[in-house]
């Protein structure tokens, strides 16, 4: 579970700070959109593909999924991810 969670903030933090590096592509929000993806998916969750990645502000995005579920997903002030189903 640590394993997991581990890859779940390096994904997340990879998004955050890759982001403004994607801004300029066509491809960002696709790019967050597989992020979340696996973020959801390391928490064990059911999400399928996250079809939309909306970034609220700093580590903080919301994630609809095909299978109609939606997620927060957050990094808490402790450094962890923490995914809440809306």
């Amino acid at each position: 579970m640590r394993r997991q969670m581990g890859r779940a903030v390096l994904v997340l933090a990879a998004a955050c700070c890759a982001g403004p590096l994607l801004a300029a592509d066509e491809g960002a929000d696709e790019a967050a959109a597989r992020d979340m993806t696996a973020v959801i998916a390391l928490q064990g969750l059911p999400c399928g593909q996250v079809l939309r990645a909306e970034k609220k502000g700093d580590n903080d995005y919301l994630a609809s999924c095909a299978d109609g579920n939606r997620y927060r997903v957050t990094v808490n002030a402790e450094g962890r991810v923490v995914v809440v189903k809306q």
